[in-house]
């Protein structure tokens, strides 16, 4: 596994709150929450109490971008994040697939989870040249699946886009065996990871068998990252 560079391990700590904008906050929250979304864009905000600010939380096959300091959110196992930022633009955003490929367009599947994102985030103003990418996920979070090996799949086949796509990749925490929540801040670029102990991921475990089921080939006759 690719580790972090030693100056992004550190604890992230939560921004003060200031007391005059909470009645803002709440406004904005509802404001978000009152938006119609396009198919397949995240659609669960809340208010994050640990960091004090607007969050949305992005599922399997979803994605969300933004330019303002919302805070974006999931879950992974098996799956991969892929956070796109635009230096130019000050735009970011994050997808999350299961799978890297499958028919029908399907967020799920990271062929068309990417294409999505990308061409979302040029509508915001961003450009292909300018963009960089932060990738997480791709753990071996259920044990004896090894044969089918999706987390590793997905982490080779967002490596092998980025590089085709000549988007530079500035950090990642990839594969291993941990289950990982991440957090990133569109208008900044920020990535936070926290990687979770295995045997509190049941959900997890749940999403990556169906992932893994997807993947398993049809029957023959024969048989700038911080941690937080």
């Amino acid at each position: 596994m690719a580790t972090l560079p030693s100056s992004s391990l550190r604890t992230a700590a939560p921004p003060m709150p200031n007391p005059a904008a909470l009645p803002n906050r709440t406004a904005r929250l509802e404001r978000l929450k009152a938006q119609s979304r396009k198919p397949g864009e995240a659609s669960f905000f809340f208010y994050d109490a640990h960091f004090k600010n607007e969050a949305v939380k992005v599922l399997p096959g979803e994605y969300y971008v933004d330019n303002e300091d919302i805070l974006v959110m999931t879950t992974l196992g098996s799956c991969i994040a892929a956070c796109l930022w635009d230096r130019n633009a000050r735009v970011g955003g994050m997808n999350h697939f299961m799978l890297p490929e499958g028919s029908g367009d399907s967020g799920r599947y990271g062929s068309y989870a990417m294409e999505l994102l990308i061409n979302e985030m040029m509508k915001r103003g961003a450009s292909r040249m300018t963009m960089e990418a932060k990738i997480f996920g791709g753990g071996a979070v259920i044990s004896g699946m090894n044969t089918i090996n999706v987390g590793e799949r997905n982490t080779k086949f967002v490596t092998d886009f980025l590089a085709t796509e000549r988007i530079p990749i500035v950090s990642k925490d990839v594969l291993d065996i941990y289950p990982r929540k991440v957090c990133f801040l569109p208008a900044s670029g920020k990535a936070m990871v926290k990687r979770l102990a295995p045997a509190s991921a049941d959900a997890l475990v749940a999403q990556d068998r169906l992932a893994a089921q997807r993947a398993a080939p049809a029957a023959t006759g024969g048989g700038s990252i911080d941690l937080f």
